[in-house]
């Protein structure tokens, strides 16, 4: 039987975050594997967006460990990042660059040979449906479009696991419902992590999903068990992260 580690891209094991006496995110441990999508959910305060920056590299965890691809975060961060592709909440754009300027500075920031970088542009763009935007002013697409450009800088060097954190907020729905599309693509070929609080992005692309509430991870399940028991992603997202609040006179 192979060693289960084989098939990880990302193991954090017991990570916490406290600032001061808070405790941001407590004990949590995530594990993503290859060709996998997962769809992290939690309500706003949930932890989500500190627990991506703890695995990006962004933000240096209180404690516990993260590997990306088997490299330990810690100890060799640019070698770790190499595997990572990011999209934040607010995407790192600048408004006055066109989408190849941009992108060819995105692709020089994560260290693609200068002959490889036009090749590198050209394929992110075909990926992200941006093959006809390149002298396009970022600040002039609208935001769906803006959101794609995100993705193909955080896929440009073909990382092993691309993150999103909130790719589909402020999109209408004809937007969201191409961005989807966009990330079951992505999922084929590489491992995704998805955080967000809809539920129906979850259901629609995830493999996987996980439940955060006050910090903590509530729920780890595979989907397709989930629906073979019958239960309901909805209701179960209200039991586990409903606060029962007390009210004193």
């Amino acid at each position: 039987m192979a060693d289960e580690r084989e098939y990880l891209t990302l193991s954090a094991q017991h990570i916490q975050r406290f600032y001061g006496e808070r405790a941001v995110v407590r004990d949590l441990t995530l594990q993503l594997r290859k060709g996998e999508v997962l769809g992290l959910l939690g309500p706003n305060g949930a932890g989500k967006t500190t627990t991506l920056r703890m695995i990006t590299g962004n933000l240096a965890p209180s404690s516990g460990s993260i590997e990306v691809c088997g490299v330990d975060l810690l100890d060799e961060p640019q070698k770790a990042k190499a595997h990572i592709g990011y999209l934040p909440e607010m995407p790192p754009l600048y408004s006055d660059m066109t989408v190849n300027e941009y992108l060819r500075f995105a692709a020089r920031l994560h260290r693609i040979e200068k002959q490889w970088v036009a090749q590198a542009v050209e394929e992110a763009k075909k990926r992200c449906g941006l093959a006809d935007r390149s002298r396009y002013l970022i600040g002039n697409l609208s935001k769906g479009l803006q959101q794609r450009v995100g993705i193909a800088q955080a896929i440009i060097h073909e990382p092993d696991i691309i993150i999103l954190d909130e790719p589909t907020v402020g999109l209408d729905p004809n937007q969201m419902r191409e961005m989807r599309t966009l990330i079951r693509d992505l999922g084929e070929s590489r491992s995704v992590i998805l955080s967000t609080h809809i539920l129906s992005e979850v259901e629609s692309v995830c493999d996987r999903v996980q439940i955060m509430h006050e910090g903590r991870m509530v729920l780890n399940e595979m989907l397709a068990d989930f629906k073979q028991k019958g239960a309901d992603l909805e209701a179960e997202f209200t039991r586990l992260t409903q606060n029962t609040l007390t009210t004193t006179h």
